[in-house]
């Protein structure tokens, strides 16, 4: 079973950026029925998300996010080690997010970089990657940036998923010292559910995927370069695999549900987390919600949740167990403890890399 337990690691920071465009849930009534709209705010909770320009991505968000917390914490960049971008939404397929970030923050050529492609599980195994390279090496500070613009890749009459993406990203700082309170992760995959979130074109499996339209199974019109989600499997999933991973986590940590202050999980749907919260019997006061206000940010949505809760909270220490799951299928859970003081406050942002924006062959 993969456990991890680094005591001398601890996140000394974390920020979060997201476009300041607003789409009401609503809004959607003038492409779906209202009755639909209505049924759909009820069981997600979601009655509002942030949407990403046309040329905005998850980097320039992250580079938003990075900045700021760099410059409040006052890192000196030549002591960034690694940098890790978590994201299915890069800027290109190659180079990785993680490059255009690095050269963005003016980091040092002595960092290591690169792209993890997950999605809402990305912060957990970001997390267990980060620490891991920096237990073994003498890296005494690292980011890890997580984010997604998903809604780029949602067909917009998928009333399934269309009204439940938002778009933002964090970045987390990590430092090595001695005076760390233990973080422990455990982490899971089944790689027999890799369809139930997919998008099946565009990439070297299927290059040239047709665009057209199809009715799918569920009788929704999408097409194969479009997110595509199987909200059954998916759903029980997460409340059976859920369940009892944070079992196993109180199992192994020697602790149980009253010994955190906080849980961050991902913000999947109202509904979702309601089942789970019920089967682990975890106070609704200990489980922050944003799903209304942000709808569901995929990796970033734990780090969504605390700088929105938390971030402008001063010196409270917060003993946190921060759980997420999602495709590939992938799941996990880490407990750390968490001062309030390192958490920043929402930051909206709308610019863009103009630089990184390539129209033509002669610009390269």
């Amino acid at each position: 079973m993969p456990i991890f337990n680094f005591d001398n690691i601890k996140i000394s920071g974390m920020a979060c950026a997201m476009p300041s465009n607003i789409t009401k849930t609503e809004s959607f009534k003038d492409i779906f029925s209202a009755e639909e709209v209505d049924k759909f705010m009820l069981m997600t909770g979601i009655t509002e998300t942030r949407r990403t320009s046309k040329y905005q991505t998850a980097s320039d968000l992250g580079y938003v996010a990075a900045e700021k917390l760099l410059q409040h914490k006052n890192i000196d960049r030549n002591e960034i080690g690694a940098l890790v971008f978590g994201t299915h939404s890069p800027d290109y397929r190659r180079p990785g997010s993680s490059s255009i970030v690095h050269k963005r923050l003016g980091l040092s050529i002595d960092t290591a970089v690169f792209d993890i492609s997950l999605g809402c599980s990305a912060f957990v195994y970001g997390i267990q990657t980060v620490a891991s390279m920096m237990n073994s090496s003498d890296i005494k500070k690292a980011l890890l940036i997580i984010g997604d613009t998903t809604g780029k890749t949602t067909n917009p009459i998928d009333r399934a998923s269309i009204m439940l993406i938002g778009e933002s990203s964090v970045a987390i700082l990590l430092e090595k010292t001695n005076d760390a309170s233990p973080i422990i992760s455990l982490v899971r995959s089944d790689g027999n559910g890799y369809r139930y979130l997919i998008v099946p074109g565009g990439a070297y499996r299927n290059i040239d995927a047709s665009h057209e339209n199809e009715i799918c199974h569920d009788g929704i019109e999408r097409n194969l370069h479009n997110s595509i989600m199987q909200g059954t499997s998916v759903f029980t999933f997460t409340i059976s695999d859920i369940p009892k991973l944070m079992k196993d986590f109180w199992a192994l940590t020697n602790t149980s549900v009253d010994d955190y202050d906080c849980y961050a999980f991902h913000q999947a749907n109202l509904y979702i987390l309601q089942q789970i919260a019920k089967k682990l019997k975890i106070p609704a006061d200990k489980m922050p919600l944003t799903l209304s206000k942000y709808g569901n940010t995929s990796g970033a949505s734990p780090i969504v949740t605390l700088c929105d809760t938390f971030g402008n909270v001063e010196g409270k220490e917060l003993n946190t167990l921060f759980c997420a799951f999602g495709v590939g299928l992938s799941w996990g859970a880490f407990s750390a403890k968490i001062n309030t003081s390192d958490i920043l406050p929402i930051i909206e942002d709308d610019s863009v890399f103009e630089e990184g924006i390539i129209r033509s062959m002669k610009e390269l």
